[in-house]
């Protein structure tokens, strides 16, 4: 073994320990940008470089905990988080994470957790990609015309109080039903519990469109919800799957607490929308790799499993 290679005792291989801390600094950095946990980049390049899918999405839920409030506490610090409002998310988050850790040990138990992981990844980093570059796309075209995109329009049966459970939330200045952050935080806690990411692009673009939260408060609270979703499924993860890796993940951590720092001061000086489309295009090439995988024959059609 190398000098610089670790063996890692649940996802049963060696690994380069320069080459994970770069991953763990590129998933921070991505987290503290956007606030989106950085685990829909991490678990795919986890997947490429061979540790078992269920290990990877395990472990990255495991990663974005410490990504998450690292760059977290960058946002706190200039006052840019709605306590209220991550309360309700993280109800939902916590719901959809426990159901979500269920599936996931079902599928594991008949054998198709594997295919399932890579199916809903492309379907949903596809989805994804597209539409950030669509929108970035619509900014860039706009800015080189000089004209200032107009602020998007809540819809009507929101905006109006029409759903029950109304709530105000005086730091975003909103006065929206709790159902809402609750249902979404549920859906981004499933994402977590099946995919390893950490439910910021469900999350963020709700609390912007539906919600019609401040953009200056959109990030550091998603961040702060997925701690605890992140938290939840870390454990149920280890208790119940035991698919996670702690080598690994500590490998993760050391390197993706410094990158979510630097992200959140990048997040300060880069064009937005440029950021956003960079974003898109890795999002789509990792959707097209992880397709081509899963067309593609493998060089071994053979595997071991165990039967229990």
């Amino acid at each position: 073994m190398h000098s610089f290679e670790i063996y890692l005792p649940i996802a049963e291989m060696p690994v380069n320990v320069l080459g994970i801390l770069l991953l763990g600094a590129v998933g921070g950095f991505f987290s503290g940008m956007f606030g989106i946990g950085g685990g829909f980049l991490l678990t795919p390049f986890l997947i490429f470089i061979g540790v078992p899918p269920a290990v990877a999405v395990a472990t990255s839920s495991n990663q974005t905990v410490a990504a998450s409030f690292s760059g977290f506490l960058g946002h706190f610090r200039r006052k840019n988080v709605d306590i209220k409002m991550v309360v309700f998310l993280t109800i939902g988050g916590f719901l959809g994470s426990s159901g979500g850790v269920w599936l996931f040990a079902a599928l594991k138990k008949i054998g198709q957790l594997d295919l399932a992981i890579s199916v809903f990844y492309v379907l949903f980093l596809t989805t994804v990609g597209s539409l950030m570059a669509l929108e970035s796309i619509g900014h860039i075209r706009a800015k080189k015309k000089g004209i200032v995109p107009g602020k998007r329009k809540i819809p009507g049966w929101i905006k109006h109080g029409r759903l029950p459970f109304v709530v105000k939330f005086p730091v975003s200045e909103l006065e929206i039903s709790a159902a809402l952050p609750v249902a979404v935080g549920f859906l981004a806690g499933t994402l977590v519990a099946l995919l390893g990411v950490g439910g910021g692009f469900v999350m963020i673009p709700a609390m912007i469109y539906l919600f019609g939260m401040p953009t200056s408060l959109v990030i550091g609270t998603s961040l702060l919800q997925i701690v605890f979703t992140t938290a939840n499924v870390t454990f149920l993860q280890a208790t119940g799957t035991h698919s996670v890796d702690i080598v690994l993940a500590a490998l993760l951590i050391l390197g993706s607490v410094a990158g979510a720092q630097a992200g959140a001061q990048a997040a300060l000086r880069l064009p937005a929308e440029k950021m956003r489309m960079w974003l898109a295009l890795i999002v789509l090439s990792v959707a097209l790799k992880l397709a081509l995988d899963l067309l593609v024959a493998p060089a071994n059609p053979y595997s071991i499993i165990e039967v229990n």
